[in-house]
């Protein structure tokens, strides 16, 4: 048995932390030990925090529960490199419900994984491409770790950044929030050259750079980042390209289409008695999709082409040339015409 008490207690909670509950001859086996040692390193683990119940009789034993408070968890090599690949895979596209929080546990986990793990988490990133909803630029998880330490940390933060019409600029900025919208990652924070607060999308940022000077937060606008972020994109859309309505009919189910849709585009009802809806030909199902919103409508007909079923747009005129001239395009592309 290790005599190394720190070791053989992190070897202890490794075992714990798998769901499933430990006799103590089972426990002492694993660790070279005996029984009592195991209720002696019990003992130690509950007093560090760690919310470890037993359970009487002949099949009696150990498990962790949950507890007021996370304790720190330990992962073997391959439970750490899995963790890494799929917070980088989430990173670095804006998916739905990978937020800031997971940026912040990567830039975590990344600061302490050895070298020779994180080599592996780089070489197994470079070899997939994951099938993704982010239909936005991706991003070096990189980026979003700096950007993400500087968040939790109140550090400063400089980088470079590329505006819309092309032109660059260096920003030295107080960092305040991310924000994913499902197709990007923007930072929101306070522009310390220009004396205002700014959103800025995260694929158009380079070179970031944490400065190590600390500051005290500001109140931010709207009294929340992700409310004045969207003020901030409507503002711009405002300013340039209006909303505008669209309907799209396709010859699949609601429900198909609403899993392949991966995005706020809205919600697919099913078409039922109308000509083209309901039943089609061969009686498959049809299911009409309409919507507003504010992106190119190039965009528009690219995006929902990947939903990979049969459609027809019903409105507006310039979605349906768009989606004529991309179909065209394609088929040339594969040697069509």
């Amino acid at each position: 048995m290790t005599t190394d008490t720190p070791a053989r207690l992190l070897q202890l909670l490794s075992l714990l932390q798998t769901p499933r509950e430990w006799p103590g001859g089972e426990l002492a086996d694993r660790l070279g030990g005996s029984r009592r040692t195991v209720r002696r390193d019990i003992d130690r683990l509950r007093e560090l925090g760690y919310p470890v119940q037993a359970s009487m009789g002949a099949d009696g034993g150990y498990r962790l529960v949950a507890g007021k408070a996370m304790p720190p968890l330990v992962l073997d090599d391959e439970e750490a490199v899995a963790i890494a690949v799929g917070l980088r895979a989430g990173a670095g596209h804006a998916l739905e419900g990978v937020d800031e929080a997971s940026v912040r546990a990567l830039a975590k986990l990344e600061q302490v994984l050895p070298s020779r793990l994180r080599h592996r988490v780089t070489t197994l990133q470079a070899a997939t491409t994951p099938l993704t909803s982010g239909d936005g630029a991706s991003i070096a998880p990189e980026t979003l770790t700096v950007m993400a330490g500087t968040v939790a940390g109140r550090e400063r933060l400089r980088f470079a950044y590329r505006a819309g019409d092309g032109s660059t600029s260096r920003r030295l900025t107080e960092p305040y929030r991310l924000v994913s919208t499902g197709r990007r990652w923007y930072l929101v924070a306070y522009d310390l050259d220009r004396a205002d607060w700014r959103t800025f999308r995260v694929d158009r940022v380079s070179e970031p750079f944490a400065t190590g000077a600390r500051f005290t937060p500001r109140e931010v606008p709207e009294g929340d980042a992700a409310e004045y972020l969207r003020r901030s994109i409507r503002r711009r859309q405002d300013a340039g390209e209006a909303e505008y309505d669209f309907e799209v009919v396709f010859r699949a189910s609601a429900e198909v289409v609403s899993a392949r849709l991966w995005g706020a585009l809205g919600t697919p009802e099913p078409l039922e008695g109308e000509g083209e809806g309901g039943e089609g030909e061969g009686g498959e199902e049809s299911c009409r999709l309409r919507g507003r919103t504010a992106e190119p409508v190039e965009w528009l007909a690219v995006r929902l082409a990947m939903v990979g079923c049969e459609f027809s747009v019903r409105g507006p005129a310039q979605l349906a040339e768009r989606v004529r001239e991309l179909g065209a395009r394609l088929s040339r592309a594969g040697g069509g015409g």
